[in-house]
């Protein structure tokens, strides 16, 4: 039974996926973690940037067949891939940058993983691929979908369609990874990088984030109301709204930005 380790360094949170003797690979209680380990990095209103990396040789070696292997269609679709797809979704929007350190090999779900981080730096040795209709799946955890607007369709077509591998640098050349560096130094490479930016402004790093999903597509509505919301709770005129609810009297709005 794995877990993800949280550590906080200043302004830096670590997210570390702990199941080392499966290479990282995910199961419903990994995935349980893994939200968790969320909702704490979100909370903390001290974190401006993330990292997410893995245990030991590998990032993640994706879903593990043996936690999933077994289950029937219904419980399949349902407390597997939507659960973990529900998930995943939660590590992409967390409100802070998110940087990927790939310190081993990142394959299917781990890929899918990978892909929810908006900076990836690789080791050298790395290998990623979506290996998943070889065993007659697909990657249900985003990896038709997110990496698609993120890498591109005909580069996931090679993986999904052909089984391709790639490596660090051809990973890079494709523009799957944004760095790639020496073995054992992605960690310490993508503290470097939360650094730089840790530098700039927390509100504009998250409102740009927001845009930046909402230009590719990625959950458009979602990242419109979110920002409606944060201007509307700003106004004059929600603090009045909610001060007259309380108070029981009509509202005086004054239209103040």
């Amino acid at each position: 039974m794995g877990e993800v380790k949280v550590s906080v360094e200043g302004v830096i949170a670590v997210l570390t996926i702990s199941r080392p003797e499966k290479l990282n690979a995910f199961d419903i209680d990994m995935l349980k973690a893994l939200a968790v380990a969320c909702d704490e990095v979100e909370a903390n209103a001290a974190v401006r940037v993330a990292i997410l990396t893995g245990e030991g040789k590998a990032f993640s070696a994706g879903g593990d067949i043996k936690a999933w292997g077994g289950m029937e269609a219904n419980e399949f679709g349902h407390a597997w891939v939507r659960f973990g797809h529900r998930v995943f979704e939660r590590l992409a929007t967390l409100r802070m940058p998110l940087i990927a350190a790939l310190n081993g090999h990142a394959l299917g779900g781990g890929l899918e993983l990978a892909g929810a981080a908006d900076i990836r730096i690789a080791e050298t040795q790395i290998r990623i691929g979506l290996p998943e209709t070889g065993l007659g799946m697909i990657p249900g955890w985003s990896g038709t979908q997110r990496l698609v607007k993120r890498f591109g369709a005909q580069i996931v077509r090679r993986m999904v369609l052909g089984g391709e591998m790639f490596s660090a640098e051809e990973a890079r050349a494709n523009g799957i990874v944004d760095a790639v560096v020496e073995t054992g130094t992605s960690l310490a490479a993508a503290k470097d990088y939360a650094a730089r930016i840790a530098q700039r402004g927390p509100a504009a790093l998250e409102i740009s984030k927001l845009l930046i999903a909402s230009a590719n597509g990625e959950d458009n509505g979602a990242a419109v109301e979110a920002l409606g919301s944060i201007l509307a709770a700003k106004t004059g005129d929600l603090k009045e709204g909610v001060a007259a609810f309380a108070e029981k009297r009509p509202a005086q709005f004054k239209g103040e930005w």
